[in-house]
């Protein structure tokens, strides 16, 4: 199988990204026409209070591979990743975040991948971020390499491609942040195979950013001792 034989779900989960969604899913509509046999977009609205959920409805009306999901609140990143994976029909899927911090062309690089591995996540090269998120982001990989025998280099890279598969034993439950070390640690338990492919990051063009509140921070590291007094006796 290559790539261009592959049935590919992409979503992408959002929240008050009004001024992104719209280019996001042009780009990635007109990527995938020429990449694989089968696609399908889905935007997931995670209770926007600007105007994502009507561009979102707008550009499920203009092209025929797209739908629009949305939650009537907010209800997190982990939330919104849960309804994307469950809203995927296809073979394979792929999320990337609705900020346009990286380039869905650059999927043509994961792709040829996906036959020969579970999951095939990016990594990021030459992270655009400020310090004070960085250096979060190196903690985090630091302790979930420690507690959770995680081996990743960017665990919360939002450009990855999984087979449908690995789902129908890796059940994610969070809400928040932590979602993708639960995948990460459920799929080693597993004994799923994985590769990692460096990508592009950009400075976010549009919008602000929302996911390094102290707030989420702090809920995400307390998930993360709770997972693993989860999942301790298994790792």
């Amino acid at each position: 199988m290559t790539a261009h034989d592959l049935r590919l779900s992409v979503f992408f989960p959002a929240y008050n990204e009004e001024g992104n969604i719209a280019r996001l899913t042009e780009e990635a509509v007109e990527t995938l026409q020429k990449l694989v046999r089968e696609f399908e977009v889905i935007i997931v609205n995670d209770g926007s209070q600007d105007k994502t959920g009507e561009v979102a409805d707008g550009l499920a009306e203009r092209f025929p591979e797209v739908r629009a999901v949305h939650h009537e609140v907010n209800r997190g990143y982990g939330a919104a990743l849960r309804t994307g994976f469950g809203a995927c029909r296809l073979d394979y899927y792929f999320y990337t975040d609705g900020d346009r911090q990286f380039r869905i062309q650059e999927i043509e690089k994961l792709l040829p991948h996906a036959p020969g591995y579970d999951i095939v996540t990016g990594f990021r090269i030459n992270r655009q971020d400020p310090f004070p998120r960085s250096l979060n982001a190196w903690s985090w990989n630091r302790l979930c390499r420690l507690l959770l025998k995680i081996r990743i280099t960017d665990i919360n890279c939002a450009f990855k491609l999984y087979k449908a598969s690995v789902f129908h034993k890796v059940k994610p439950t969070a809400d928040g942040a932590i979602i993708n070390t639960e995948i990460f640690a459920k799929a080693r338990i597993h004994d799923m195979t994985l590769k990692e492919v460096g990508v592009h990051h950009y400075p976010r063009e549009v919008g602000h950013q929302t996911g390094a509140s102290p707030l989420v921070i702090f809920k995400a590291f307390r998930e993360l001792f709770r997972l693993y007094r989860t999942l301790h006796k298994e790792l």
